[in-house]
């Protein structure tokens, strides 16, 4: 049995999603958890999510800001059964589990990395400030000169072509000389066969062939040694780093809404009295007693055929009786 977290924090009209199925799942924001969270309120090492038997549980490892199924704060190593479709809050950020028989997501330590830098992204662009990576000349000739890599998938030629996104001046580069993709969640380069060759860090490119540009390592390009940036990959190292932000306690993190607007069901599961019907995953019907709350009474029976006609003779023979007393008694 498989879990799937879908992290319903943020506005975006498809939450990340990643599926696991492991005897535990750690869940914060320093690298190696399971679920990476690119959030301050988040702890390193935040909660986990372990198997038991068919089921699984949560359980808080001792967060900074807590971990909440629906609105209930759970204790410290105090283990609580997830049902799928709850709603647990870890910091500010929102999480929907689903218990469910499905594949896992294959490379699941990638996709959680390329799931917090879209997060982190998604929160650079809200507050105006640049996500691309940027590939600038920082030693040689042409020092200074820059290129921002905003497309995915979109290839950035460089070299001395007129026409070439990171124009060049040395004599050494070729009119094109390499070719710079943004793929993924980093920077590929691929030499196009270029005159005196290129070098990563102290690889020889091949010629037609992509290769992972790490940030922090020299490209080499005639007499210019070019170096790319990622605020997106820089900013998500920072809050590796950050301590903990402590919340307010009187904060309130709502949780997000369904796809009509209304909180989803198991939302209003974990807030329901317990006296409620617990895990039947609806809402209780609206009682239709009266205000005072007392049992309803029964409807009226109807009368049938023989009632009727008992109902008539009864009519007819008191009628008989007045007359007859009034004859006797009148005359």
């Amino acid at each position: 049995m498989a879990l799937t977290v879908v992290v319903r924090s943020g506005d975006t009209e498809s939450p990340p999603t990643i599926t696991l199925d492991a005897p535990r799942i750690v869940v914060g924001r320093g690298e190696g958890c399971d679920v990476l969270l690119p959030d301050p309120s988040v702890s390193h090492r935040h909660a986990s999510f372990r198997q038991r038997g068919a089921e699984y549980v949560v359980v808080d490892e001792g967060s900074t800001n807590g971990t909440f199924a629906g609105q209930l704060r759970l204790s410290p190593q105090t283990p609580r059964v997830i049902r799928s479709g709850d709603l647990v809050r870890v910091g500010r950020v929102w999480l929907e589990l689903r218990v469910e028989h499905v594949v896992p997501t294959a490379q699941p330590k990638v996709v959680t990395r390329e799931i917090a830098l879209s997060l982190v992204a998604s929160a650079l662009q809200a507050e105006g400030e640049a996500d691309a990576p940027r590939v600038w000349v920082r030693r040689g000739p042409d020092e200074g000169k820059s290129v921002r890599l905003a497309d995915f998938d979109q290839p950035y030629l460089v070299g001395r072509a007129n026409n070439a996104s990171l124009s060049l001046a040395d004599e050494d580069a070729s009119r094109r000389h390499v070719e710079l993709l943004r793929r993924g969640s980093g920077v590929r380069v691929r030499d196009l066969g270029s005159k005196n060759g290129t070098v990563l860090g102290d690889q020889h490119l091949e010629r037609d062939r992509e290769t992972a540009w790490p940030v922090g390592t020299a490209l080499r390009i005639g007499q210019n040694e070019l170096a790319v940036e990622d605020p997106v990959a820089d900013a998500l190292s920072e809050l590796e780093r950050l301590a903990d932000e402590h919340m307010r306690e009187d904060e309130d993190v709502q949780p997000p809404t369904g796809e009509h607007g209304s909180p989803p069901e198991a939302a209003s599961r974990h807030s329901e009295s317990p006296g409620s019907a617990e895990g039947s995953g609806k809402a209780r019907a609206p009682r239709r007693d009266g205000p005072g709350g007392g049992r309803r009474k029964a409807p009226a029976p109807a009368w049938g055929t023989t009632d009727l006609l008992v109902a008539i003779l009864a009519l007819t023979v008191l009628a008989l009786s007045i007359v007859g007393t009034w004859w006797l008694f009148g005359h």
